[in-house]
């Protein structure tokens, strides 16, 4: 048995403090009485049959009506309270949920018919607003027929409106979300129009309380009260912003830890207050986690009472001990804690700030001042760092050789994933089909509109539509990381408006650039986007686009500085029942893990699982490899420390390092001003130069900056000749005049011009079958390139300024294709 891990098995977790609302969005009160509930029998009796009851209704239905409606009010009289609500929770009937008809029949089997009455009557009751049920007792009823003759009799008007509103939603959804709005009408009274944000957030909480067959996460209700204007402007755009807890105070940190000694809590808020401002919302809670709980609660926990911050020996010794080890819920070690000695920094630091800020306000802090329980020594990472390296080192070293299987296997995941889904389309719900020798059973729709199959050997059913899914995502993930570079963070940012196009002043060709948002070190970086990745990325928008004008504007929650943003054109995002949500971390490792299942791919008999910060590290290891100084590929990775890609890279020895950083002091010794001044004109025009030179009659020229042509302008021969598809028929016509020299130079007996002529016809029929693979590829689609007038002559009045860093970017990736 998997046994749960906890950091100690006395420490728990204060409750949940839900986010502060603004006084306007608090649920609606409940009334203690209305007019309808307070009605006498005869009048109320005489107002429900002539709304419920009539020509339009059939006879046989109206008797039912009439009879229920009758047993239920005289089984209610006979119950106390002064209202029909009164009476209604007076007899049980709301607690007994599905069970309630029991009540009125005594207990005992009764002929079904009698229960339909029963339930004919209830529904003029609820519908006539004289009973208001709790949300408990509606969501365990089936009752399609009470919510539609609610909706009729209590707001026809507004939940036409609304159903109106959302005729593009699927029935399934739009069903849904009209429940629940009758539900809310139902239980608290009024007009749709009168619906508050606390009573979505009520409603949502009574759904996830009961399990309500996972409903709660169906918004499409909150939505349609969004865009119909019923919500204040005010309020978000998306249901998911109100049930995620937003960022919380210092004090609000402090207290879920629960810290008994009332003068430490104080002190812990005191501390953090001081340093908040030096320290991100991230750092700044898992310090608090250090400090409030794996520190002073473990205290208070072994050793009741402790109220001093000056431990004994023993107490110290005792808690490093428990430190050093992972614990179960019953405080037995399961395996050691990795980051150890990093826990005990941040404690050594808490009591060198006291003892610091004590010497500048005694009065404040002088109190608290004593020994620190933490050694020097005992800080030490320089052994754990080398451990830490040494197994990255020996990942990335046995991943590298092995990208381009995975990079096979994501492609073939993906196109069987899309065979297969389009195949499974095209039949009908009982039909068998096969795809790949295996025979498939297509089963009807999902109610989401997800595409389910049997497979018919193993009688497996299949998601379609989540392996579909999963697959491009995958396939997107890896091709993006591993062009690129970027942290699985910057990757996610990724927007419409990341792409950033740069014109040629001479040519007008548009150099097409990617703009990384800041993340970890706050500094924004600009890349070149290589043909292969603009691929990618113009898949990425095709599909998220799903052929609208534009891309789905999304908000995305930062589960690490607990925040949202604005709504944004993010590329990665993917349709989640009724709304488009961004795509998170975990769904990108879920991926990841599905990918490494399926490639299969092994070392030393272990097979090897793929995360997403190992392309980073794969993508430092490649540059370097092939020649990239060390400190041009920290610029474009966005490392502000040459030590931090140093750490990236898996291939150099130390002897290496060392003898390359001599030789950089070095160089900027003899040479600061000349290598680290800014770009002229001239240099920078120069530079624009090389690449306008590269263009040729057949393509593009492929060499590195700087280098002049090495096969004499003989671009036919030329392996570095990206070919231009457009420019086959000129091809076709060379080939055809090389074979006439060819049958000349055999005719007179050039025996050398024969060789010569032969190589290059050879060479000219590979180039010919380069541009008939790249002419059968898929169309291309337009990226759609967001207008940005002020950004683009930002970014031209800036091109003169740009410094040799982003220069050298632009070398390496046009190196790398």
């Amino acid at each position: 048995m998997r046994r749960k891990v906890h950091d100690d098995p006395a420490m728990g977790t204060a409750q949940r403090t839900a986010p502060e609302q603004p006084q306007e969005w608090e649920p609606r009160p409940l009334p203690g009485t209305w007019w309808q509930t307070c009605q006498e029998r005869h009048a109320l009796a005489g107002r429900l049959l002539t709304a419920f009851t009539g020509p339009g209704a059939g006879r046989g239905r109206d008797q039912t009506r009439r009879r229920g409606l009758t047993k239920l009010l005289d089984w209610l009289q006979r119950q106390p309270g002064e209202t029909w609500q009164d009476r209604w929770l007076a007899s049980g009937a709301d607690a007994a949920g599905f069970e309630w008809a029991g009540l009125p029949l005594g207990g005992e089997p009764s002929p079904r018919h009698r229960r339909d009455e029963l339930t004919s009557g209830l529904v003029l009751l609820v519908a006539g607003q004289v009973i208001r049920p709790t949300y408990r007792w509606l969501m365990r009823q089936r009752h399609a027929l009470m919510l539609t003759e609610a909706r009729k009799a209590i707001d026809p008007g507004g939940f036409d409106r609304l159903e109106q509103h959302a005729q593009d939603a699927i029935g399934w959804a739009r069903s849904d979300a009209l429940n629940k709005l009758t539900w809310m009408v139902i239980c608290k009274g009024g007009l749709v129009a009168d619906v508050t944000v606390g009573d979505c957030v009520e409603l949502t909480a009574a759904l996830e309380e009961h399990h309500f067959r996972g409903s709660a996460g169906r918004p499409l209700f909150y939505a349609l009260l969004k865009e119909t204007g019923i919500l204040p402007a005010a309020a978000p755009l998306r249901l998911r912003a109100l049930r995620i807890d937003g960022r919380r105070s210092i004090e609000q940190i402090i207290d879920k830890y629960g810290i008994e000694c009332r003068p430490v809590r104080d002190l812990m808020v005191e501390y953090f207050t001081e340093r908040a401002p030096d320290l991100d919302h991230t750092s700044l809670r898992s310090i608090a986690r250090n400090l409030c709980r794996l520190f002073w609660r473990d205290l208070e926990i072994h050793h009741p009472g402790i109220g001093s911050l000056h431990l004994a020996p023993e107490v110290a010794r005792a808690w490093k001990e428990r430190l050093s080890c992972i614990r179960d819920a019953d405080g037995h070690p399961i395996r050691p804690r990795v980051n150890f000695r990093s826990e005990l920094v941040f404690v050594k630091a808490f009591y060198e700030d006291i003892a610091r800020w004590a010497a500048e306000d005694p009065a404040r802090w002088a109190h608290w001042v004593a020994p620190c329980p933490v050694k020097a020594a005992e800080c030490a990472t320089k052994k754990s760092r080398s451990g830490v390296k040494s197994r990255m080192d020996q990942r990335t070293r046995a991943q590298l050789p092995l990208l381009p299987a995975l990079l096979r296997a994501v492609e073939q995941q993906r196109k069987a994933a899309e065979e297969l889904i389009t195949a499974a389309r095209e039949h009908l719900a009982g039909a068998l089909f096969t795809v790949a020798d295996h025979r498939f059973q297509r089963c009807r729709l999902g109610p989401s509109g997800r595409v389910y199959v049997i497979e018919v050997a193993t009688g497996k059913k299949r998601n379609l539509t989540h392996e579909e899914e999963a697959a491009f995502w995958s396939w997107a993930t890896v091709e993006v990381l591993r062009a690129t570079g970027i942290r699985i963070e910057e990757m996610l940012e990724l927007t419409h408006y990341s792409f950033v196009a740069y014109t040629l002043p001479t040519t007008s060709e548009i150099v097409p650039m990617l703009q990384v948002a800041p993340s970890k070190t706050d500094t924004e970086r600009l890349l070149l986007v290589s043909p292969e990745l603009a691929e990618v990325l113009t898949a990425i928008i095709f599909r998220v686009r799903a052929g609208n004008a534009a891309l789905p504007l999304v908000s995305a929650y930062d589960v690490f500085e607990q925040t949202w943003s604005a709504p944004m054109p993010f590329l990665f995002q993917r349709r989640y029942g009724s709304e488009d949500r961004p795509i998170t971390r975990s769904y990108i490792r879920e991926c990841m893990v599905a990918t490494s299942q399926a490639a299969r791919i092994t070392v030393a008999g272990q097979p090897l699982e793929w995360r997403p910060h190992d392309f980073r590290r794969i993508f430092v290891t490649d540059a370097l490899r092939s020649g990239l100084p060390p400190h041009i590929a920290a610029k474009i990775c966005g490392h502000t420390v040459l030590d931090t890609t140093m750490g990236y890279a898996a291939i150099y020895p130390e002897d290496v390092v060392s003898h390359h950083r001599a030789f950089i002091a070095r160089r900027r010794a003899e040479r600061p001003s000349e290598e680290y001044r800014e770009l002229t004109v001239a240099e920078w025009d120069e530079f624009l130069a090389h690449f306008e030179l590269r263009k040729v009659a057949l393509g593009v020229c492929g060499r590195d900056y700087g280098t002049p042509c090495a096969h004499e302008n003989a671009c036919v021969r030329c392996p570095l000749l990206r070919v231009d598809p457009a420019q086959m028929p000129r091809l076709e016509e060379i080939r055809a005049n090389l074979a006439d020299r060819l049958q000349e130079a055999r005719d007179q007996g050039w025996l050398g011009e024969v060789a010569a002529i032969e190589t290059t016809l050879a060479a000219a029929a590979q180039k010919l079958e380069a541009m008939r693979e790249l002419t059968t590829r898929s169309t291309t689609v337009s990226l759609g390139m967001p207008g940005h007038p002020a950004l683009a002559a930002k970014t031209a009045g800036r091109s003169s300024r740009l410094t040799p860093a982003i220069e050298r970017q632009g070398i390496l990736h046009e190196q790398r294709e």
